[in-house]
């Protein structure tokens, strides 16, 4: 979704008011959080040489805390080391993460003024027990404002949600999944939660009062939030931790659905869906051909082979692949041609809208 290159600055837990009951950093004052400037000069300048293709927009992004959420004098500061680079002609635009409760029309004409272009907030839920439960200081309500006002300014939005957060439940997550997407943000990040070292959250799994989700299930959960967001063209940038992420698995994860690939992991868990579905409308037999783009296979094939081994299973059929050309989102299924989003469509109203009318 993202077509710039990316320049990231991290203010590290810089502007939160507190600790979230999943958050591991340490709540310290402006003061020592300064960043130096010289560094982030240093930095930039790096990344300006190691770009390959000059012709890409160049967007410096504030990373890691609750940057409208900094001593104003502070937060101008560091909007006036990227507006340099944007005098220059080197940088295109800025872009940053904060609070729901940290913004308003005041910070917005501030950030307006030095081309902030893109605003993503970490909304986490938009159930107010769940959001109370992990200390988040802000209710649902907070998050309809702040995504509204952003996008009354113009401004791009993005929104964070987490999965299986302390008092969440299937149900929940997707009812949150369903509320983000009626606000349209322009895109949206997935995190399933991790029990991060010397956290509350941390404390509340070894007392037994937090039961982390377990990797199958948070596989399933994500599976429908995917599908969720795909019926609404609402695209997925992240789904699941990176080793970039401000909050660090290095050894820091005690509990929680922690993988790699968790996103692909996903994908061909959707795959499979629609593996089953076909399976049974062409009423295929002993052999399964799929035809699909080059960036599809290993997903079509799953993790470890796990598709390759359920089809065998469960239905007795001998999965092969092959590769075409087309777009993306058309499969060949023993030669049925299908379009991946006409399965979306029918998966979002058949399972999706009826379990969420249901909650």
């Amino acid at each position: 979704m993202n077509k710039n290159n990316i320049i990231p600055i991290f203010v590290p837990h810089m502007g939160c008011p507190h600790d979230c009951i999943f958050c591991n950093q340490r709540k310290i004052t402006n003061f020592q959080d300064v960043l130096n400037e010289k560094e982030i000069f240093d930095n930039i300048d790096k990344y300006l040489l190691y770009f390959k293709n000059k012709n890409i927009p160049v967007e410096i992004a504030f990373y890691g805390g609750s940057f409208t959420g900094l001593d104003e004098e502070l937060m101008i500061k560091y909007l006036n080391i990227a507006k340099y680079y944007i005098n220059l002609g080197k940088v295109s635009s800025i872009r940053l993460s904060t609070r729901p409760d940290y913004i308003n029309k005041h910070i917005l004409d501030i950030l307006k003024i030095y081309n902030v272009k893109t605003i993503e907030l970490g909304v986490q839920s938009l159930n107010d027990n769940v959001l109370r439960l992990n200390e988040r200081g802000h209710g649902a309500s907070c998050v309809y404002e702040a995504s509204n006002l952003i996008k009354s300014y113009n401004i791009t939005l993005g929104l964070q949600m987490m999965v299986g957060l302390y008092g969440d439940n299937f149900e929940s997550c997707i009812l949150t999944a369903y509320k983000i997407a009626s606000l349209k943000p322009d895109f949206v990040r997935i995190y399933p939660t991790l029990t991060i070292k010397d956290t509350k959250l941390e404390q509340l799994f070894y007392s037994n009062k937090y039961i982390p989700m377990n990797m199958e299930d948070t596989i399933e959960l994500c599976k429908y939030i995917y599908i969720i967001f795909d019926y609404y063209k609402i695209p997925i940038i992240r789904l699941g931790l990176q080793s970039s992420d401000n909050i660090s698995e290095n050894g820091d994860i005690i509990a929680g659905a922690y993988h790699p690939a968790f996103r692909e992991l996903v994908e061909s868990r959707i795959y499979r869906e629609i593996f089953k579905y076909y399976i049974n409308k062409f009423n295929i037999k002993e052999n399964f051909n799929v035809t699909c783009a080059n960036s599809e296979v290993s997903k079509v094939i799953g993790n470890k082979r796990e598709n390759v081994v359920y089809l065998y299973r469960q239905h007795n059929l001998s999965l092969s692949t092959n590769i075409h050309f087309d777009d993306a989102n058309i499969l060949y299924l023993n030669g049925n041609r299908i379009d991946r989003y006409d399965f979306i469509d029918y998966y979002f109203a058949k399972k999706i809208l009826r379990r969420i009318n249901e909650t």
